[in-house]
């Protein structure tokens, strides 16, 4: 087992990677930049080192100075979270050439799936339901025009080095295809570095269904059941949910075999998600895979009553999967929110303030996972959540109820948040029917109390 971890990021995912190492007996490095000198992660963390400046670029992208503070505080693995470096081949390279473990596959794995044309076709061999579409990265926009005109419209045209919907476009008819293909690529050249454009059919109002893989060096792959990620804005997700309120025990059997296989293929290890879009016949098409710890992992946690952080930790060091894994029972229905900084009734605008106030409610079935506090400042230069509130009931209609009162109970003042957001998601009918796809929010009708 590792002595001691560094990890390489910060905020709630730092200090829930720093609790998990602690309850192991592991010693925990933070690295933060000077916006970050007074976040929880690095109070609690056993030794912090600075490694620069507020931007990411010189701080928690500047992989020099990230090795050079693991080598100074002895670390023998670290830890990516999610985000910044944790999807970066280059970064897994660099430390395996200066012998940390990291906690994540290894370069070729993230190649492989980070490229999304790859991935699919990968899958697409492998015999995984993917979304019907064009092959490999497009050439140009004319060749988007033929692609699009064969398999009919809507298309939609994705970059192949992306994700979170950026260098995405949605193409209607022939009339767009131009300047939704340059947009596109100009987007992903800015977002990625990479212009890199692929063409797929439009699934119209799917569920976005992804399924948590677990998978050891031993050749053991399991899955932990399926999140549902449906509530998004702009392809970013405001609220995830476990188990699914539409997928039943077969479905679930059929998508977590699919899940497992496709990490298989690509001899997978650690944790991962292999993400579905899910049409209204409920059959599903791969996605993406992501191969990190997600944001959303918490919901998983709370109803197959495992650490998550942890098994990633013992499956790096060489573990196995344990036994009762590996016919896990769902423990009734849990919910997250993200709770962010933001203006919901000015177009989410970030609210990067001082936090005067901060009460976090309490009680049977609640988890809060959150770096912030009285008297924290919000940087104004990175992702604007504050934390993440989770909470678990018997089933999905007292988890909403219990969603509620947690969010009626949970006061953060200085900042504009989206809790009155949430807390009008959980009171709409169609959310709590569990009637909903990817395109909820832009019809969602939100009207301010304050």
């Amino acid at each position: 087992m590792f002595k001691k971890i560094l990890i390489a990021n910060r905020g709630e995912i730092g200090l829930r990677i720093i609790r998990a190492c602690h309850e192991m007996g592991i010693k925990t490095v933070a690295v933060y930049s000077v916006a970050d000198e007074l976040s929880l992660h690095v109070k609690f963390a056993d030794e912090a080192v600075c490694i620069g400046e507020a931007p990411s670029s010189e701080s928690y992208l500047n992989i020099p100075r990230i090795i050079a503070a693991g080598e100074i505080t002895n670390a023998d693995a670290i830890h990516p979270g999610y985000g910044f470096l944790s999807e970066s081949a280059q970064f897994s390279k660099i430390c395996a050439k200066n012998n940390f473990t990291f906690l994540g596959p290894n370069p070729e794995i993230i190649t492989a799936m980070g490229d999304k044309a790859i991935a699919k076709e990968t899958m697409k061999a492998a015999g995984v339901p993917v979304i019907p579409g064009g092959t490999g990265v497009l050439s140009g926009f004319d060749e988007a025009l033929e692609k699009a005109e064969e398999m009919g419209y809507p298309v939609m045209l994705k970059a192949s080095a992306g994700g979170g919907g950026r260098g995405m476009r949605l193409v209607q008819d022939s009339t767009e295809v131009e300047s939704a293909y340059k947009s596109a690529n100009q987007e992903a050249i800015t977002a990625f570095g990479n212009g890199d454009i692929y063409i797929e059919k439009f699934i119209q109002n799917p569920r976005h269904i992804e399924v948590q893989i677990l998978a050891d060096i031993h050749g053991k792959t399991i899955h932990l059941g399926e999140r549902e990620c449906s509530i998004q804005r702009r392809h970013q997700k405001l609220i995830e949910e476990s188990p699914s309120p539409i997928v039943n025990e077969l479905l679930r059997k059929k998508i977590g075999a699919s899940a497992v296989h496709a990490a298989k293929t690509v001899g997978y290890l650690g944790v991962g998600t292999i993400e579905f879009l899910m049409d209204k016949q409920k059959k599903f098409y791969f996605m993406e895979m992501n191969t990190r710890i997600q944001v959303e992992h918490p919901v998983t946690e709370m109803v197959t009553g495992t650490d998550l952080i942890k098994q990633q930790i013992r499956m790096h060091a060489g573990l196995k999967c344990p036994e009762y894994l590996q016919d896990f029972k769902l423990r009734g229905h849990s919910i997250e929110c993200r709770i962010n900084a933001e203006d919901p009734a000015n177009n989410f605008t970030p609210f990067p303030a001082k936090i005067t106030s901060f009460h976090m409610p309490g009680g049977k079935g609640i988890r809060i996972d959150s770096h912030a506090y009285a008297g924290y400042q919000i940087p104004s230069q990175y992702d604007s959540m504050i934390g993440k509130l989770i909470v678990q009931a018997k089933n999905r209609d007292r988890a909403i109820i219990r969603m509620q009162r947690a969010l009626e109970e949970t006061i953060i003042e200085g900042p504009k948040t989206t809790i009155p957001y949430h807390r009008a998601i959980m009171g709409n009918e169609k959310f709590k029917s569990g009637d909903f796809d990817t395109s909820f929010l832009d019809t969602f009708e939100y009207y301010p109390t304050d």
